[in-house]
């Protein structure tokens, strides 16, 4: 069973997307609100991909991936950054990061599974 730490300040988004993954593609989801708990955590449980909001207070995204990169123990872990910019040239400087991809909000349930598949090159 493959396991998804999604690190979001936003519960509610953090909730729905736990319930999609687990319902439709039968995925373990940790969740954790900020930057540093998510590290904390990905020390931890060691997740086989990380769903990380680039627009969070305190840490933002693109903080709390450098933070990861630098941590020899969790630092090969897949990170795909969820956004609300949508703006082509804030995707493109996203997308020059060493991520397995960006995945733009709003989406649907099926979607983001089936964009996390095929980031990841997971089989259904």
């Amino acid at each position: 069973m493959k396991r998804v730490l999604i690190i979001d300040d936003d519960r509610a988004i953090g909730q729905i997307v736990q319930i999609s993954l687990k319902a439709i593609a039968g995925w373990e989801v940790l969740m954790e609100t900020s930057g540093q708990q998510g590290i904390d955590r990905a020390l931890v449980e060691r997740p086989d991909v990380i769903l990380l909001d680039v627009m969070m207070p305190e840490m933002d995204g693109i903080t709390t991936f450098k933070k990861i990169q630098e941590t020899s123990i969790i630092a090969s872990i897949p990170v795909i950054l969820l956004t609300a910019k949508a703006q082509i040239h804030e995707k493109q400087q996203l997308s020059e990061l060493p991520i397995a991809g960006v995945i733009t909000k709003p989406f649907t349930a099926p979607d983001l599974v089936q964009q996390m598949r095929l980031l990841l090159h997971w089989k259904e």
